[in-house]
């Protein structure tokens, strides 16, 4: 296996970001001897990314951390045609208000990761080429380079025909469409690589071979592995909806709590992703991550609250509001015989622990509080006395969770 000798292949090659990459080692010396200017597209079918584009995100900033020029492409254009990859059925068209709403979301997004305003670095529409394209001549110029046969070979195409699910022949061009975004990123901003997700392998060829057509040019293309749970559900995807990037208290739609957002990446994680998801997500060094890896029986769970709480600082700041407190009402007849600090603790109250044996752990770990008081014992039981004169009990898991229970009648 060929081993990298630039810095950015290298880190990200040790970190688990690559899964194919065209023409390695030209790429390598390329990276060896001059600043890269490379593009990740991301279409704007909601106002805010959801975590399943975070490894993209945390691609581009590793680009520019080690002094390269990251392309943030939105779709502005392609937005209105819609992905066909991995998709069982087409998207509802968008209306260009709402594309135009979450553009703008998409790129505050971006605020968090990037420094926008360092040489290099930009965000571009790619509307502003082919929101002015004549069909005709685009067809003649740029549809002429594309093989039916081959755009029919690829994932993003086989696998909805496969299913024997329609394909849209607006869909359809969809390939064509991002094989131009390419192109004209190589003409304006010398971009010579585009990156992405593994579905999206076929599209980035099709760039590839375009230019090289049209222009005459080396262009490369790199894709990242499409991250699943162990039991092999989509990433960022729960029953209740999507894992959002943005918290937007307004627009609870597309918006995730930075308390739920923590709580995804706990619960969520088996003990054989802690590792791979440190290195993906976090900035620890490789060091650290093996040492949590190496972690045995119940403290690989401190791992997990590690990677959480890793994650959620990278994506809404370490002095965030995500520790703002929740309100949990409970009637006043239920306090009567009193509640178990476990049960209370537990999915079936207040849900900050899954499980009565993982509450019994943060008792432990001296983790729970009641209105500041440390709670060491694990049989308390939680009745009226624990609440203030305003009938609030504020109940804390470490320095970041916390619950206010209150008293109604």
């Amino acid at each position: 296996m060929y081993k990298y000798k630039s810095e950015f292949l290298k880190f990200i090659d040790e970190r688990g970001f690559l899964n194919q990459i065209s023409d390695s080692e030209n790429l390598d010396k390329i990276f060896m001897n001059k600043g890269v200017s490379a593009y990740i597209g991301f279409d704007c079918t909601a106002p805010s990314l959801h975590i399943g584009s975070l490894i993209q995100i945390m691609l581009l900033k590793h680009l520019q951390n080690f002094g390269h020029n990251p392309i943030i492409l939105v779709g502005g254009g392609t937005s209105k045609v819609g992905d066909p990859s991995l998709k069982d059925k087409s998207r509802s068209l968008l209306e260009e208000k709402d594309i135009q709403n979450n553009l703008n979301g998409i790129r505050k997004t971006f605020e968090r990761f990037l420094d926008l305003k360092k040489d290099g670095t930009v965000i571009v529409d790619n509307n502003d080429w082919l929101g002015k394209l004549n069909y005709i001549d685009f067809l003649r110029e740029v549809g002429s380079n594309f093989s039916v046969n081959r755009m029919l070979s690829f994932d993003s195409v086989k696998l909805r025909l496969d299913r024997e699910q329609p394909l849209s022949f607006l869909e359809f061009n969809y390939m064509v469409m991002q094989g131009y975004d390419f192109y004209e990123l190589n003409k304006r901003y010398d971009c010579i690589l585009q990156m992405g997700g593994s579905d999206q392998w076929g599209n980035i060829v099709c760039g590839i071979d375009l230019a090289r057509r049209l222009s005459g040019v080396s262009l490369f293309g790199l894709t990242t592995p499409l991250l699943t749970t162990s039991s092999g559900q989509k990433m960022g995807k729960t029953e209740n909806g999507a894992i959002w990037l943005n918290y937007n208290k307004t627009n609870k739609d597309h918006s995730t709590h930075p308390r739920d957002f923590w709580n995804y990446w706990r619960d969520k994680t088996d003990n054989n992703l802690v590792g791979p998801w440190m290195r993906l997500f976090t900035d620890l060094s490789l060091k650290e991550i093996s040492e949590y890896e190496n972690l045995q029986g119940e403290e690989i769970e401190t791992a997990k609250e590690v990677l959480a709480t890793k994650i959620t600082e990278i994506v809404h700041g370490k002095h965030s509001n995500w520790d703002s407190i929740e309100t949990y009402k409970i009637q006043k007849n239920k306090l009567e015989n009193g509640i178990g600090l476990l049960s209370l603790l537990s999915k079936d109250f207040l849900k900050l622990t899954n499980s009565n044996s993982e509450a019994r752990r943060f008792v432990k770990l001296s983790a729970i509080k009641l209105n500041e008081k440390l709670i060491l014992d694990e049989k308390h039981i939680v009745t009226i006395n624990d609440f203030d004169k305003t009938q609030k009990l504020k109940v804390s898991l470490g320095k970041k969770k916390n619950i206010i229970i209150e008293i109604i009648n």
